[in-house]
């Protein structure tokens, strides 16, 4: 290894916050052998030309807050020493990334060093823990996995370590041939369940009978491509199949109802939305997010996503690109965000580490890494949170619920939805790594004992990057107002490959990938296309408008690529330097995937009457005192604090309120700056997973309920709200999961009806469930969140 620059940054107080914090996990998980854990901040710089006086520039302008940190350097010409324990010199862990994990702190430092004229420098970040006490190796190792180090994201050396700089590779244009046309059905599905494409038998027959009918095999970046098409994620094929659903009494065997529903969500969602006539209502259920009417100039548009597979695995990153990927659905209509919300189940922080399922974070870990992801992205970008709920049940121990908002407003009329014939795909904003991969289709599994281990899990997650991002939605701002796009999506779940696909379903697209900008080289074929990375926008230009988008680019240091056109043929083409990569009709894509058949049962929950005397007995004072320490009746407010809950000036009512702000509020009150009028937005929430366990129709009934009362508390005029459904809930294959997911979309529909609500947008989020090493299931508890607007 040539020589780099080893930097380390700490804190010049005797006890720092972090310190304390990482001392007090240690501690609950019984790791007392550690007395004190001592953080420092490392980066590593390479290069020929790079000298002492760049080091130090860099140390004293950039990386180090002279205020409250020291740094201190030096050169390294070989590998790291090893390093023994002593009195004087305590044990020490080293963390870093793994090879291919987006670094961008790493990304931050070569920007300002370019800035400042110094050679393209290579960059590595990482952590050093000073551990002191009596651990022994195995306290170690375990402080180092359940404490210091998330090993799908990072790695650890118990020493120091060599800094994980990206090698330059070559270029890998491999294109691997699968032969499906001999397979039969069992040899389908275990093709499927190998390559985590998350397909059925029959869904993967339709792809053998296309291979048939041309006579060919086909690509690995095919049969992803239609894994991810076809995907839950993407998909939502639960909702758009033929379900036959039974009702029973709690005490008969016998049938009470029987009913086949042709389509969940337009049966119950769509139907009500339909029902409801609202002239104000511009876009539901076809874009990125739900647009309506606002003040006669401007428009509004909500979107809710949920993020939390990726949450599970890397609470942070999870969290933090779930945020960034609801902004960008937003800025994908066109709209600059001016609220972001967030909705939080947990697992119960108290748990014991042996009650941790095999496999899992500590609920402890989860929160703290999904409040810090949620926070970074939103306050970095200047949008305020402004509306949420924590809430805490055993049944998200595994499986962790981030639910993300964002709330974005445009001049009426701006957004367009039709690209023509020629126009140019253009890609702007974060370059293309192996983040993601297979993300779409990961979502649409279960979680088990060894999906934190499995090879794929450390590109399943994402890391993001909202400063690209901040750059990214100022270009389309301005972009969108000089009319310079005919059509824009965000790179979200599947990457190019849905983001092209959708954008290009009508028209057909042809794309060649040696044009996508690469966060480094050897990616094969298929993974440029099927990458999830982050904090990318794709637009349809038409190419005498190209210029001047390039422009705007280079004004914010915005990358962008042409790797395209808009072709007419209703084919999706990718090439690789020419070869071959995908072949396949928009058609079989889009509109060729076999309807689901289900089957949906519905049994009333088992419960026991509660007698008058056993009320008695209670002491109203002290059930009051408990209720009042329940974590989820107890203030949120030490999450609530780490967000920015008024920049941009626009929060009228907050989250916090009351004669000492500290009051959970009703609702969120904003008036949008720049607009004309005093019209204000609200935004409130309604859930309750509990009242679920007994009823999901009660459930879906009592969300839509809290939510209205919310928005109606703040001044909320109930004849122009508008509402999202976000369900979240267990394996719909199995009958009694998707029985209760029938009963919360039919209360849903009863509920909107009932209020004369439409619905505007809405995502599911399934396949909720940990499943351990012999074969136990634990679904979450089917969750149902209504959001107002």
């Amino acid at each position: 290894m040539n020589r780099y620059a080893r930097i380390e940054i700490r804190s010049t107080e005797t006890v720092s916050t972090g310190a304390v914090t990482l001392l007090q996990t240690a501690h609950q998980l019984g790791l007392t052998g550690v007395t004190s854990i001592r953080p420092t901040r490392l980066f590593f710089l390479q290069h020929p030309e790079l000298t002492a006086q760049h080091v130090n520039i860099l140390c004293r302008r950039l990386l180090a807050d002279p205020v409250v940190e020291s740094f201190a350097w030096q050169w390294v010409d070989g590998p790291p020493p090893p390093v023994d324990s002593t009195p004087e010199q305590p044990h020490r862990i080293e963390v870093e990334f793994l090879p291919g994990v987006t670094d961008r702190e790493a990304y931050e430092v070569k920007q300002a060093a370019r800035r400042l004229g110094m050679p393209p420098l290579r960059v590595a970040t990482g952590h050093r823990y000073d551990i002191e006490g009596q651990p022994g190796p195995a306290e170690l190792t375990r402080l180092a996995r359940q404490v210091l180090c998330n090993e799908v994201v990072q790695k650890f050396h118990l020493g120091q370590i060599a800094p994980a700089f990206i090698e330059a590779m070559a270029a890998d244009p491999t294109v691997e041939q699968i032969e499906l046309r001999g397979l039969d059905d069992e040899a389908l599905v275990a093709l499927s369940r190998e390559r985590r494409l998350a397909l059925n038998g029959a869904e993967m027959a339709v792809l053998r009978r296309f291979s048939v009918e041309q006579n060919r095999p086909l690509t690995d970046a095919e049969i992803e491509m239609a894994a991810q098409t076809w995907s839950e994620h993407c998909f939502h094929k639960t909702f758009k199949a033929r379900i036959r659903y039974t009702e029973f009494n709690a005490d008969s065997q016998k049938p009470v109802a029987e009913e086949t529903i042709d389509g969940l969500l337009n049966c119950t969602i769509r139907a009500a939305t339909q029902a409801c006539r609202k002239e104000w209502l511009i876009s539901t259920f076809v874009d990125n997010a739900g647009i309506i009417e606002f003040d006669g100039e401007n428009v509004l548009s909500f979107k809710v996503e949920t993020h939390n597979h990726p949450s599970a695995l890397e609470p942070f990153g999870g969290a933090n690109t779930g945020v960034g990927g609801v902004i960008r659905d937003i800025v994908g209509v066109s709209a600059r965000p001016i609220a972001v919300t967030d909705v939080l189940c947990f697992g119960p922080q108290n748990l014991p580490q042996s009650d941790v399922p095999d496999g899992s974070l500590h609920p402890r870990r989860v929160q703290s890494g999904v409040v810090a992801g949620v926070g970074d992205y939103g306050n970095k970008m200047g949008i305020p949170n402004v509306n949420g709920a924590v809430l805490y049940h055993s049944g998200y121990t595994a499986n962790p619920l981030v639910f993300c908002g964002c709330v974005g407003l445009a001049p009426k009329n701006s957004h367009v939805t039709a690209p023509q014939t020629g126009d140019r795909i253009i890609v702007l904003g974060g370059r293309t790594g192996r983040d993601g991969l297979r993300g779409a289709t990961f979502s649409s599994l279960d979680l088990d004992s060894g999906t934190s281990e499995a090879s794929f899990a450390s590109t399943a997650v994402q890391i993001g990057d909202p400063i690209i991002e901040k750059d990214v939605t100022e270009v389309i701002m301005l972009a969108r107002d000089a009319r310079l796009y005919t059509a824009i999506t965000d790179c979200g779940a599947g990457g190019l490959s849905s983001a092209v696909g959708e954008m290009a379903e009508e028209l057909g697209a042809h794309v060649e990938l040696t044009h996508v900008g690469l966060k480094y080289s050897g990616l094969r074929p298929w993974e440029i296309w099927l990458s999830e990375a982050q904090e990318r926008m794709v637009l349809a230009v038409p190419p005498h408008n190209v210029d001047a988008l390039a422009g705007l680019c280079r004004r914010f240091d915005v990358a962008w690529d042409d790797i395209g056109h808009i072709s007419g043929d209703r084919q999706m083409v990718v090439q690789y330097d020419g070869r071959p990569v995908v072949n396949l009709p928009m058609e079989l894509l889009h509109n060729g995937h076999p309807q689901l058949q289900l089957e949906a049962e519905w049994r009333p929950a088992q419960t026991q009457p509660v007698s008058r005397a056993a009320l008695d007995e209670i002491d109203p004072a002290q059930a009051l005192l408990t209720l009042l320490a329940d974590p989820n009746v107890a203030s949120k407010e030490a999450i609530i604090r780490t967000y920015d809950h008024e920049v941009r000036g626009g929060t009228v009512v907050k989250p916090l309120t009351g004669v000492k702000n500290h009051g959970p509020g009703d609702a969120a009150v904003l008036k949008p700056l720049g607009t004309k009028t005093n019209t204000g937005v609200v935004v409130s929430n309604g859930i309750n997973p509990w009242y679920g366990l007994l009823d999901p129709h009660a459930m879906a009934v009592s969300a839509v309920d809290e939510a209205v009362r919310n928005a109606v508390a703040v001044g909320a005029d109930p004849d122009r709200l508008a509402i999202l459904d976000n369900f979240c809930w267990g394996n719909p294959n199995l009958p009694d999961r998707l029985g209760g997911l029938v009963r919360a979309a039919k209360g849903c529909h009863d509920a909107a009806l009932a209020f004369d609500l439409p619905y505007i947008s809405g995502k599911d989020s399934l396949n909720n469930e940990y499943v351990d090493k012999d074969g136990r299931r634990t679904p979450i508890p089917g969750t149902l969140l209504i959001s107002a607007v």
